[in-house]
């Protein structure tokens, strides 16, 4: 958990493309929460929970779009948030191997000046 704050915050600090792609995932997801919580009258925590299995797509099925135009609307905002997602974690996890690699470089450095 204190690794992913980490990426989080160093992500937010130097890195623009993830600054917009985690954007880019709050704007989806509230979207979505508008949407869902209008057309189709589940609570908020119904939509978050839908939008996000959606976007993760984990898709246990226990909550579905009951009218066309809902079905319409996430079949959109499933292209959307799946790409957002995918690339939001690759984003991640180019952080964490950049600063594993800054680590082991500053290991080796240390270990030759000794």
């Amino acid at each position: 958990m204190i690794l992913l704050l980490k990426i989080l915050l160093q992500g937010f600090k130097t890195d623009k493309e993830f600054q917009f792609l985690f954007i880019l995932i709050i704007l989806l997801l509230i979207i979505a929460n508008l949407f869902y919580t209008t057309i189709e009258n589940w609570s908020i925590i119904d939509a978050l929970y839908f939008s996000v299995m959606t976007m993760a797509t984990v898709g246990y099925g226990d909550l579905t779009p009951t009218t066309d135009i809902s079905k319409l609307f996430t079949i959109i905002y499933t292209f959307f948030s799946i790409g957002a997602f995918v690339s939001f974690t690759a984003k991640c996890v180019q952080i964490m191997l950049t600063n594993h690699q800054a680590r082991q470089r500053f290991i080796s450095n240390s270990k030759e000046r000794k």
